[in-house]
């Protein structure tokens, strides 16, 4: 007699997203206040304002590195485990800055930066794991939830800077630091909130969500005997297009956000006016992200990253138009848009196109590519930048973002083909 597993329920399914929200609420944050002063500390402590950008470096050079070897623990020892030691790093990461700080140690504050980098790659794959354990109509929306708990640190993040280097004034202790204490109390509570209260492990509910899916539709990925090896997963057209979107729309989104406060101060705009920018880029990027979701589920993946793409390219024709505040603005928070539609859909499309086996590792390699494009935007925008002002950073965005637009054409037009022949009649 065989014993049939019951399906997940749906209330288990909210609770688990429930407590990913929450941890990444507290991640975030923590993560935003920490580097709020980071090149002024590391300026200080290297005593060269050329040294600035370095811990950034490092950051998305941990973040990069660790991101395929995330998705293989994820895999080894469940998603419990890893998102909880992945959170801790920042922990580790928060604990040598302020010891950095106050020691005055340029070098160990690197290596903060470079652990807090490492961390970065459990937070940008939490919304992976929120996705797997609901049905595949259902996931793009709890992906674009998870992206809005970047609001929360959009948000709190900056306020929590003020008051904390007070405090640490006030105690005899280097005001800077202040912000290092409050992130690692607050990724200390995330990693807690996740090691004690998400379970069960969001594995093994994905891997019975996948089993539910197989026997509903024999069509389904979920239907694959075997797992195939990375090089097969990535030759499969939407796979191709999925990371194509990601890794563009945020190349596209860094490599113009990252220099319009210099191109701004170019141009004598105040402090507040780039602040009230960046707030719209940033309202851009996560504010809608609940919106994003219902958007993708109702029109599908390829629609909203073909709109995303669009929106994009509106964004990098609008950027060197004028240096007035609303035109740079509608340009940046039509920037933030695009990348959130990419971004989203291409997170979705992702997911559907892997089986349950397959994902963290197959999505660890994908991120590790988003990595990269995030850091050689960070790295290059300022060379470009001085070549050509923001008309060459904005062009060579115009351009990126209009090859995913014509890839979306061909990739699907392929996927179709290949989808055809596969239910064609033998001769």
């Amino acid at each position: 007699m065989t014993t049939q597993t019951p399906p997940v329920s749906n209330r288990t399914r909210l609770r688990l997203a429930a407590v990913i929200f929450l941890a990444q609420s507290f991640f975030s944050a923590s993560t935003i206040a920490a580097f709020t002063l980071s090149p002024i500390i590391a300026a200080n402590l290297s005593g060269s304002e050329t040294s600035a950008g370095i811990p950034n470096t490092l950051t998305l050079i941990g973040r990069a590195l660790f991101a395929f070897p995330f998705g293989t623990l994820m895999d080894r020892f469940g998603r419990r485990l890893a998102l909880a030691g992945g959170y801790f790093f920042s922990v580790l990461g928060a604990l040598i800055s302020i010891w950095a700080i106050l020691e005055n140690s340029y070098v160990g504050f690197l290596a903060g930066a470079f652990l807090f980098g490492m961390s970065r790659s459990s937070g940008d794959q939490s919304r992976f794991v929120a996705a797997e354990i609901f049905p595949i109509e259902r996931r793009a929306k709890v992906i674009g939830t998870i992206i809005f708990a970047g609001t929360i640190g959009a948000i709190g993040g900056p306020l929590l800077v003020p008051p904390s280097t007070r405090i640490m004034a006030s105690l005899g202790l280097e005001g800077s630091a202040g912000p290092f204490v409050v992130a690692a109390a607050a990724m200390l509570i995330a990693s807690l909130i996740v090691a004690f209260f998400l379970f069960p492990d969001p594995k093994q509910i994905g891997r019975l969500t996948a089993d539910e899916e197989a026997a509903a539709d024999s069509s389904s990925i979920e239907n694959y005997a075997e797992q195939r090896p990375l090089r097969e997963i990535f030759a499969s057209p939407l796979v191709i297009l999925a990371t194509l979107a990601m890794t563009i729309g945020y190349f596209v989104m860094a490599f113009i956000m990252v220099i319009t406060p210099l191109h701004m101060a170019h141009h004598d705009h105040s402090t507040t006016a780039i602040s009230t920018t960046i707030m719209w880029h940033t309202l851009g990027m996560f504010g809608l992200s609940w919106l994003t979701g219902y958007l993708i589920d109702r029109f599908g993946r390829i629609a909203m990253i073909a709109a995303g793409s669009v929106i994009l390219i509106l964004s990098t024709i609008l950027a060197p138009l004028s240096t007035g505040l609303p035109l740079i603005s509608l340009a940046l928070f039509l920037l933030g848009l695009g990348w959130n539609f990419s971004f989203v859909a291409g997170s979705s499309l992702l997911s559907d196109a892997l089986s349950a086996r397959e994902r963290a590792r197959a999505q660890g390699a994908a991120e590790t590519l988003v990595s990269l494009a995030a850091g050689g935007a960070s790295l290059g925008v300022g060379f470009v930048f001085q070549r050509g002002d923001i008309v060459l950073v904005s062009l060579i965005g115009f351009v990126l973002a209009f090859l995913l637009l014509v890839s979306l054409i061909l990739l699907t037009r392929l996927d179709q083909a290949t989808r055809a022949r596969l239910v064609a009649p033998a001769d």
